[in-house]
């Protein structure tokens, strides 16, 4: 967050939020409830080093120059991320408990919300459907339809082209600390989340009209 009091602080007009566990629920293990442990999934995500592989298709790859690659290293491993694709949305798990009605307080009070995601252009389909309020904000800013990645500066930079934002008076919040500090270092606000609480705080901290309890 900038060090800026309260009284010297630029009015926030926009608030952009990560997708993924701030709006949405989502763990891949879910994808194969009833067929695996969470040791075998986790056997599986170490075995081809699942945050990274599943990196490129947020970053543009296609599934299926995912499965070529995959086809090259691991073989015996393509049936279960066949099974990851075409059980995807059961790896999302619903609305994070309580930002959808944080969404809601600032569209109602005029603010400009936005999504900046990591995700893949193939199963970002599937986001609103788990999570609704999705489709409530003005438009997301999703990485695998730009080629470009979270905490990759590019998208940060290009998130303030498209939308036309001054990067003082607009509010980034994400789970991630890489995504927080690039986006720090591109003069967003940053908030990192936590839970829809520490958020309520943070917004109402830097002077956007939320309810605390």
């Amino acid at each position: 967050m900038q060090s800026a009091s309260p009284a010297d602080r630029p009015t926030i007009t926009t608030v952009v939020f990560d997708l993924g566990k701030v709006l949405v629920r989502w763990d891949p293990y879910d994808a194969f409830a009833g067929r695996w442990t969470r040791e075998e999934f986790d056997a599986f995500a170490a075995e081809i080093d699942f945050p990274t592989f599943n990196h490129e298709q947020d970053a543009g790859r296609t599934n299926a120059d995912a499965r070529a690659a995959l086809m090259a290293t691991h073989p015996h491993r393509v049936p279960d991320f066949d099974h990851y694709i075409a059980n995807f949305a059961g790896s999302l798990g619903g609305p994070v408990l309580g930002t959808t009605e944080i969404v809601d307080e600032l569209l109602d009070a005029g603010i400009r919300v936005l999504g900046l995601t990591n995700w893949s252009a193939e199963t970002f389909h599937e986001a609103a459907r788990s999570a609704p309020v999705i489709d409530r904000l003005e438009d997301v800013l999703v990485s695998g339809e730009v080629g470009l990645a979270k905490p990759d500066p590019a998208i940060y930079r290009l998130l303030i082209e498209r939308f036309g934002l001054d990067p003082a008076r607009t509010v980034f919040t994400d789970d991630s600390p890489a995504n927080i500090e690039t986006a720090s270092n591109a003069g967003l606000v940053a908030l990192h989340f936590t839970d829809a609480a520490r958020l309520r705080r943070d917004l109402s901290e830097v002077g956007l009209p939320v309810a605390v309890s």
